[in-house]
């Protein structure tokens, strides 16, 4: 028969048991904290398609800008997924309006989810960027930020830049509308672009983005139209031979959030928030300024041709295109339109 030995429970005086209890009760303590922090701990996540490069990349310096001011000054993570890591703008749009992506640096998609926002496409409002930001910037941008809260649910946090766009061909020099006439050029699959290049003469082709160069290499289109950073960081200009800096439609850069998100951060950290993405969208604008002014004197150095119209000549750019595109804006927009005349209004205060 086998005899199982029984074991002596260790002679333990009650002050050694008063210290174990007390351990026990503090590192469950401290466990709990841990548990809590990490069940209220809130991470930012920040998407846009352009590159992550800080330097050549607006929307790349605005996200590194607005995650290093967030995270030094509270207790949120920002983690940020460039070059369209999520998705084209469209699908990151959505996935903020549903909360599955927090914030998103975007330009052309907001006025999809947003109709007044195409507002700001209305080509040759902006005579430069400075009278863009003092209109964006103000009661304008403000009012508009409200509205499009209300539609979608989506806070305007602070706008950013992707720059003036700018006419380029292959053919011949334009430096009135009527060097427009017979000639194709490329253009977003957008109605208020195709109305635009209508009313200057031209012939509008919508062709994808993906599908540009080989259209410029074949001919299949004269020319095509862009921020100046955008053709000299793909190439475009040496396949074109012409750029007018027309400015024709300024494009706004918008950094919104989820409000749904945002009211659930602390007023404190929504101090934060908001001051960090203001700073973004001034850094986004600061580095497409540069890119741009950078890229007029690189594409002229490697061959192209560039004119910088007089103010005459924009007026008459702007008397042709204007009526068109704003006629199309009034019927789509019904009773948003009257964006169209709180924007002509803004502007002008802004153009004293």
């Amino acid at each position: 028969m086998l005899f199982r030995r029984k074991l002596r429970k260790p002679n333990v005086s009650w002050e050694d048991s008063m210290k174990f209890n007390f351990v026990k009760l503090a590192a469950g303590t401290l466990l709990s904290i841990g548990l809590a922090s990490a069940a209220h701990a809130q991470t930012i996540r920040l998407a846009h398609v352009d590159p992550d490069d800080w330097t050549a990349s607006k929307k790349g310096a605005a996200a590194h800008v607005f995650k290093n001011i967030v995270e030094g000054e509270t207790d949120l993570t920002v983690d940020l997924f460039p070059a369209g890591a999520l998705g084209n703008e469209d699908e990151l749009v959505n996935q903020a309006i549903d909360n599955v992506t927090q914030m998103v640096l975007i330009s052309g998609a907001m006025s999809k989810v947003c109709p007044a926002a195409s507002v700001l496409d209305i080509p040759y409002t902006f005579s430069s960027a400075t009278i863009a930001w003092k209109v964006l910037d103000g009661e304008f941008g403000d009012a508009l930020a409200e509205h499009c809260l209300e539609q979608t649910g989506l806070r305007t946090l602070a706008y950013g830049e992707t720059g003036f766009r700018n006419f380029t061909n292959n053919t011949r020099e334009i430096r009135k509308p009527e060097d427009m006439q017979g000639l194709k050029f490329r253009v977003q699959p957008i109605p208020l672009y195709l109305e635009m290049v209508n009313g200057l003469g031209g012939e509008p082709t919508p062709i994808a983005w993906t599908e540009l160069p080989n259209a410029l290499s074949t001919g299949v289109v004269d020319g095509q139209e862009n921020p100046v950073g955008v053709i000299y960081n793909n190439g475009l200009h040496k396949l074109q031979k012409y750029m007018t800096l027309d400015g024709h439609v300024y494009a706004a850069d918008f950094l919104v959030i989820s409000d749904e998100f945002f009211s659930g951060l602390s007023a404190a950290d929504q101090a934060v928030v908001k001051r960090a993405a203001v700073v973004a969208g001034n850094m986004g604008r600061s580095i497409q300024q540069w890119t741009s002014a950078e890229g007029v004197n690189k594409v002229q150095e490697e061959g192209m041709q560039v004119y910088s119209p007089t103010a005459d000549e924009i007026a008459a750019f702007a008397e042709k295109a204007q009526p068109a595109v704003i006629d199309y804006l009034r019927g789509e927009l019904g009773a948003d339109a009257e964006w169209i005349d709180r924007l002509q209004t803004a502007t002008a205060s802004a153009s004293e």
